[in-house]
C-alpha cells in the first residue's frame, strides 16, 4: 500500500495554518494588554501560517482519501508539529529562550497535562500566559476533530482521523456524519467555556484571569495564570466551586453533555460509566475530607486561612483536590503531597484512574477500570463453568471478546509504560518519589507530581533528558497509547 504523502503534508499545514490563528487571538489580546510582545506573537503568528498556507498549497492536488496508516500518522505528526509551531511565541518574546523548556511547555500544554518549567508565571506577559492556555484548550478537544469539522471543505473523509484521536476505548458517535459529530462536541466545549469565564468573572475573577482558568479547565489541563495556582483565591470559596463544577464536567463524557441538552437526562444517569464515575468522586473525597479534618497536622490551606470554618474547608480541599486529579486538571489549592503518608498514596493511586471516555481528560479511564473489573469477576464465573459462554455487559450490552482484549492489552502496556517511565527517570538521577510520580503524572496528563515535583513545585530542575522523556510519555498518554507507538513497530511501515 503506497502512503498517500501529499494529504499529510496537506493536513499538517492546516494544523500549522489554525495555529497561527490561535497565536493570532494571543497576539490581539498582547495588543489589548499593551504587554510589549505583541509583535512576537504576531511574528510567531504569521511563521506559522506562512509554513502552513506553503505546504497546503504545493499539496493541493493530492488524492483527497485518508485510510487507517495515514490517519496514525497525521495525529501523532499533528501533535508533534502543532508542539513544535507552539513554541515559536515562547522563544521569539523570549519568556522561554530554551528550546528544551519551550518545548516541554509547549507539549504539556497541547497534551493537557499542565506540567511547568516555569518558576515565575505572573511576570509573563499576558499575551504569553493566554497563548498558554490556548494550547491547552486546543488540545483538550483535540485540535484533529476541529479539523474534521472543516475537512468536508476540502472534500475529505475523516472517521479515520476520529478513530485515531477520540479519547477513551470508544468513540461515541451522536450523528451519523462524523463532521457533525466534531462540530456538536466543539459547541458544547465552546459553551462551557464561555459559561465558566462568565460565572469566574462574577465571582471575583478579573476577566483575564476567569478566561485563561475556562481555557484550562474545560482542557482539563491546568495552566494557572497564578504561581499559587488555585490556592491564590483560597479564600474565595465560590471560584474554587464553580470551577470544581466545571472540572468535572470536563472529565465526563462530552456526548452525556449532549443528551442532557437533548433532554435525556435519563441515559446520563442510567449510564454506568458516569455513576461509577461519580462515585468514585465521592467516596475518595470523604476519605479526603475526613483524613484532612482530623488530621491536626494536615495544612488545609498553604496561602491563605480558613474562610468557613475546617469543616468546609476540609470538604473543599478534598473535593477540589480529588476532582482534579481523577479528571488530570492538576489545578491545586492545596499541597497534596505534604499531607498525610496515606493522603499522599491516596492520590498517587488516583494518578492511575483519570476520566471518563469521550471526555478531555487524561489517564486510564473509568470505562476501562470498570470493565477490567467486570471480566476479572466473570473469570471466577468461567472457571466453575468452563463450558459456558458468559459476556461482559456493559450499559446493558455485550461488549465484543475483542474490545475486552483491547483494554486489558491497553492496560498491561500502560502500566509497563509507568514501570518503563520510572526507571528512566530514576536512572537520570531522581529520587524514588519524583520518579514514580513524575512518571505516572506525565504519563496520566496530570500535572503536579510527588516528591521534588509536587503541586507547589515545577519540572524546571528536571535533566535535559527528563524533560524530553516526560514529554514523550505525555504525548503517549494523550493519544492514548497505541496511536503513537504503532508508527513505532515495523510492520505499520511494512508494504509503504
Amino acid at each position: 500500500m503506497s502512503l498517500n504523502s501529499k494529504i499529510i503534508i496537506h493536513l499538517m499545514g492546516l494544523l500549522l495554518l489554525f495555529n497561527g490563528l490561535f497565536m493570532l487571538f494571543a497576539a490581539i489580546m498582547s495588543g489589548i494588554y499593551d504587554d510589549g510582545a505583541t509583535l512576537d506573537i504576531t511574528l510567531a503568528s504569521i511563521t506559522s501560517m506562512f509554513i502552513g498556507i506553503t505546504a497546503m498549497y504545493f499539496t493541493r492536488n493530492h488524492k483527497k482519501e485518508v485510510k487507517r496508516k495515514e490517519g496514525y500518522i497525521i495525529v501523532t505528526f499533528g501533535w508533534i508539529v502543532m508542539s513544535i509551531s507552539g513554541m515559536l511565541p515562547y522563544l521569539f518574546s523570549g519568556a522561554i529562550p530554551d528550546v528544551t523548556n519551550a518545548f516541554f511547555e509547549t507539549i504539556s500544554g497541547y497534551t493537557t497535562t499542565g506540567a511547568t518549567i516555569l518558576d515565575d508565571i505572573e511576570i509573563l506577559p499576558k499575551g504569553i500566559l493566554i497563548w498558554r492556555s490556548l494550547t491547552h484548550w486546543i488540545g483538550g478537544m483535540g485540535i484533529i476533530v476541529l479539523a474534521i469539522a472543516i475537512l468536508p471543505l476540502l472534500g475529505i473523509g475523516g472517521m479515520q482521523l476520529f478513530a485515531a484521536e477520540a479519547p477513551g476505548p470508544s468513540a461515541d458517535k451522536l450523528h451519523p456524519r462524523i463532521t457533525d459529530t466534531a462540530k456538536r462536541l466543539w459547541y458544547i466545549y465552546v459553551g462551557y467555556t464561555i459559561a465558566e469565564t462568565i460565572l469566574l468573572k462574577f465571582a471575583g475573577m478579573s476577566f483575564f484571569d476567569a478566561l485563561n482558568h475556562s481555557l484550562a479547565t474545560l482542557s482539563t489541563g491546568g495552566f494557572s495564570t497564578k504561581n499559587a495556582s488555585l490556592a491564590y483565591w483560597n479564600d474565595q470559596p465560590l471560584i474554587q466551586y464553580i470551577v470544581i463544577f466545571f472540572m468535572f464536567l470536563a472529565g465526563s463524557n462530552f456526548v452525556l453533555s449532549y443528551f442532557a441538552f437533548k433532554g435525556k437526562i435519563q441515559r446520563v444517569l442510567m449510564d454506568e460509566e458516569f455513576k461509577f464515575y461519580f462515585t468514585f468522586i465521592l467516596i475518595f473525597t470523604v476519605i479526603v475530607a475526613l483524613g484532612v479534618y482530623f488530621q491536626a497536622n494536615v495544612p488545609v490551606s498553604d496561602y491563605h486561612p480558613m474562610v468557613n470554618g475546617p469543616a468546609e474547608s476540609a470538604f473543599r480541599h478534598g473535593l477540589f483536590q480529588v476532582v482534579s486529579v481523577i479528571t488530570t486538571t492538576g489545578f491545586v489549592t492545596a499541597d497534596f503531597s505534604n499531607w498525610t503518608p496515606f493522603l499522599k498514596v491516596l492520590f498517587f493511586g488516583l494518578f492511575f484512574l483519570g476520566g471518563s471516555a469521550g471526555s478531555t481528560a487524561g489517564g486510564i479511564k473509568v470505562m476501562r477500570h470498570l470493565l477490567i473489573i467486570k471480566n476479572g469477576i466473570l473469570e471466577f464465573k468461567r472457571t466453575l463453568h468452563a463450558n459456558a459462554v458468559i459476556p461482559v455487559r456493559y450499559n446493558n450490552k455485550t461488549v465484543r471478546e475483542h474490545i475486552v482484549y483491547n483494554i486489558i492489552a491497553f492496560f498491561v502496556l500502560y502500566m509497563l509504560l509507568f514501570i518503563i517511565g520510572s526507571l528512566v527517570l530514576g536512572f537520570l538521577g531522581l529520587d524514588f518519589e519524583s520518579a514514580v510520580g513524575g512518571a505516572a503524572s506525565s504519563l496520566g496528563n496530570v500535572g503536579p507530581a510527588l516528591g521534588s515535583l509536587n503541586p507547589l513545585s515545577n519540572f524546571n530542575g528536571l535533566p535535559l533528558l527528563g524533560k524530553w522523556w516526560l514529554g514523550f510519555l505525555m504525548l503517549l498518554g494523550r493519544l492514548e497509547l497505541f496511536t503513537v507507538l504503532i508508527i513505532l513497530t515495523p510492520y505499520f511501515w511494512k508494504d509503504i
